[in-house]
């Protein structure tokens, strides 16, 4: 066990268990990216369409982040997750929870559920990396966990599950109540 310069004992990130997690919020990362656009496409010519395109941008380059952080960690992504990941692409293109694109059905209330469900997720891997980065020692090719990083991600998640709710609740009565 490595000791700090007080004699206090560090721990050491174990690789072999918080690897394999990245890879699985890498795999949800490519989905939400597609998701986020499918999205914003559902939503192309309302007040709306900004905030997905936004939220699009936002969560593409928090994929770029993931995908720098796991490679700086000598890690490289599992091919079978990303053939996964490209192949729940498809189905995210093909859209299953709103196929017709309609703002005013019950798929889009689903779609907005569901991206909200991959932001929480994604909140959850920066709480779980924030909680590791204080006790995190790198050792050689490992990266520091940079709370300042972390924390500023996780805020952003925060901010963006509330642009959804936003969208999902003022855009909820006119799917569900009639004129």
């Amino acid at each position: 066990m490595m000791r700090a310069a007080n004699g206090i004992p560090v721990r050491q990130l174990d690789l072999d268990t918080l690897l394999p997690y990245l890879d699985l919020h890498l795999v949800g990362a490519t989905n939400g990216v597609r998701l986020f656009n499918a999205a914003r496409i559902s939503w192309a010519g309302t007040p709306y369409e900004e905030d997905f395109a936004g939220l699009r941008q936002e969560i593409g380059e928090e994929r770029t982040f993931l995908k720098r952080l796991i490679k700086s960690l000598g890690h490289r992504p599992s091919v079978l997750k990303m053939v996964f990941a490209r192949a729940m692409s498809v189905v995210a293109d093909l859209d299953p929870l709103n196929p017709m694109r309609r703002r005013k059905s019950a798929g889009a209330q689903l779609e907005l559920e569901a991206l909200q469900s991959l932001l929480k997720g994604k909140e959850a891997l920066w709480s779980t990396l924030l909680a590791l980065s204080p006790e995190a020692s790198p050792t050689a090719g490992e990266a520091v966990l940079d709370r300042r990083v972390l924390e500023r991600l996780l805020e952003a998640s925060k901010r963006q599950q509330d642009t959804v709710a936003r969208v999902m609740t003022q855009t909820a009565p006119a799917r569900f109540l009639r004129d």
